[in-house]
């Protein structure tokens, strides 16, 4: 029987997050284009449609919206699909108290983290929530923190005054705004690199204090660009982090397969 491991691999990488799903066709070594589907709008139907021509062996999915987990399940049966746990093989080990109440992207941050850049390092994840997990020397994933995402600012201003408009987030002209417009995109985009660099600073200072050299401060997700590009303490911004570490789990879970498989039409 030929083992999965002598084909020419393609994994289906699935990314559940609150505002979009991404998912993607990968090889043993690369993420191909990634698709967006708008998390409230993932239904069967439109996953069918997405993947009708996609050829994969295996598929690996993280998830942050239980209630959207039948859906990928549903369509992919007769494929073998591998959920994000902290009871599979990550290529990390766990230093928490409650590993089971880690969300699968963040695992697979961390996963991707230590797989490609090394450690110690913090990864910050900016999306509705921006994450900031902690991989030990050791290559072990310690804890982290969690704030709103920055488009939660925003959104909120708009939503409980009266005049406020909702704006569009991009890199303000200025720190002092000439509109309200201006004024909030200010206060966010600035304000927001403010909270970043700060408690950057406090995991650096509390838990790598004999660390600095050897820390790497990674950056990904939506507003990665946006927000890293000008702070300095990032030494990698990647926004496909999450799709990179569900490539290297499914590679090192996809070692066990027997056989090949192919999506549905």
């Amino acid at each position: 029987m030929i083992g999965i491991q002598s084909l020419e691999v393609r994994f289906l990488l699935v990314d559940i997050s609150n505002s979009f799903t991404k998912i993607a066709l990968s090889s043993r070594n690369k993420v191909g284009k990634i698709y967006r589907i708008p998390t409230k709008e993932l239904e069967e139907h439109r996953l069918k449609a997405a993947i009708k021509n996609w050829s994969f062996q295996f598929a690996v999915a993280a998830s942050v919206v239980p209630a959207r987990n039948a859906c990928i399940e549903n369509v992919l049966q007769g494929c073998p699909l591998l959920w994000v746990t902290s009871k599979i093989d990550l290529g990390i080990g766990i230093d928490y108290p409650r590993p089971e109440r880690i969300g699968g992207d963040r695992l697979a941050n961390a996963a991707a983290c230590v797989g490609l850049y090394g450690s110690p390092a913090i990864v910050v994840d900016f999306g509705t929530a921006v994450t900031f997990d902690v991989i030990s020397p050791e290559g072990n994933y310690i804890g982290g923190v969690i704030a709103p995402g920055m488009a939660a600012f925003t959104e909120y201003l708009h939503k409980q005054t009266a005049l406020l408009p909702y704006v569009a987030l991009r890199e303000p002209r200025s720190v002092v705004g000439k509109s309200s417009e201006e004024a909030m995109r200010s206060g966010a985009v600035i304000g927001y690199r403010g909270l970043v660099r700060e408690i950057v600073t406090q995991i650096r200072r509390e838990i790598f204090p004999r660390k600095r050299r050897t820390l790497k401060v990674l950056a990904t997700g939506g507003d990665a660009k946006l927000i890293g590009s000008q702070l300095p303490l990032f030494d990698v911004i990647n926004p496909k982090l999450t799709l990179e570490g569900l490539r290297l789990i499914a590679v090192r879970a996809s070692r066990a397969l027997p056989v090949s498989f192919r999506s549905s039409k």
